[in-house]
């Protein structure tokens, strides 16, 4: 009995580790992405980003011999997914970081939870609690906190690339949303390569159409490939299903808050970016929002 109780502590610990490098691999993850971008393309980048996540997660699989053709009733998650949850995802957040600092793209690419409560509402019949309305409220706040600067400018820029950071979390949750109203056939973690191959080729002529032929990367945007290719995305995914396992849904949602925070101080040390109290209300009113929108759920 006691070497059953310690087993059971030791796995708890260790996936809670996983969840660490989990939030770390995405913290890290955003001010690589600025700096790969600064050299490749967005749209090639997300695509090499998603080339590089379905060779490794196929690697893992073809290693536990688990490769195998996603069932039919699951292609439509699969694709769905693969177009809102990763494609233009990727490409939107890309686009926007060539633009904003990554401590507060971060911040509103994560608002996701936000989103997730007037979908679930349209597309599952869910009915919003007000707690859940306060909370979209209070992330909408929050949102318009951190871009009001920008604003005040007249900088269209910058106003483009948070619309294209909330499109991002709306198609993140559009996503999420697929996921509940699905039955799978196969698991999570043997549909992610297919999903990250579809979001590949779809990524690859829209890349070839606006920005034409694939660059040289160089050796900065290989360096951040490497990362965020094999980590932040074939490993954060595969951590992700992992700890899904072993912990609540809630449990996950609120530890990967920390996310954006973490970003902020990373990206402060490493690119310099300046927080101002816009960006601390924001996200703060957006950690809220998304506090009370999970906990709906």
């Amino acid at each position: 009995m006691a070497a059953e109780t310690q087993s059971r502590v030791t796995g708890r610990s260790r996936h809670r580790v996983l969840l660490g490098l989990l939030i770390l691999s995405w913290a890290i993850s955003w001010p690589l992405i600025k700096v790969g971008v600064a050299t490749v393309p967005p749209i090639w980048y997300a695509c090499f980003r998603y080339g590089l996540a379905a060779l490794c997660l196929f690697a893992l699989l073809a290693a536990r011999r688990e490769v195998a053709l996603p069932p039919r009733g699951d292609w439509p998650l699969v694709a769905l997914s693969g177009v809102f949850q990763m494609a233009a995802y990727s490409a939107l957040t890309a686009f926007a970081l060539t633009i904003l600092p990554p401590g507060r793209a971060s911040v509103l690419a994560f608002s996701t939870p936000i989103w997730v409560v007037p979908l679930a509402a349209w597309w599952l019949d869910e009915r919003a609690s007000p707690r859940a309305l306060l909370g979209m409220g209070l992330g909408l706040l929050g949102a318009l906190a951190i871009a009001a600067p920008t604003l005040d400018r007249d900088d269209g820029r910058q106003v483009l690339a948070y619309a294209m950071l909330a499109a991002a979390a709306i198609s993140w949750a559009i996503s999420i949303v697929a996921v509940r109203a699905h039955r799978f056939a196969a698991t999570a973690l043997s549909l992610a390569p297919w999903q990250m191959l579809v979001a590949g080729c779809l990524l690859f002529p829209a890349a070839l159409l606006v920005e034409g032929t694939p660059p040289a990367t160089g050796a900065t945007g290989a360096a951040s490939l490497a990362f965020v290719g094999p980590v932040a995305t074939a490993f954060a995914y595969w951590a992700v299903v992992e700890t899904g396992r072993h912990f609540s849904a809630s449990t996950l949602s609120m530890a990967l808050l920390a996310t954006p925070p973490l970003g902020i101080l990373v990206s402060t040390v490493t690119v310099g970016e300046t927080i101002g109290p816009s960006l601390i209300a924001g996200a703060a009113l957006i950690a809220t929002g998304i506090r009370l929108a999970v906990k709906n759920g």
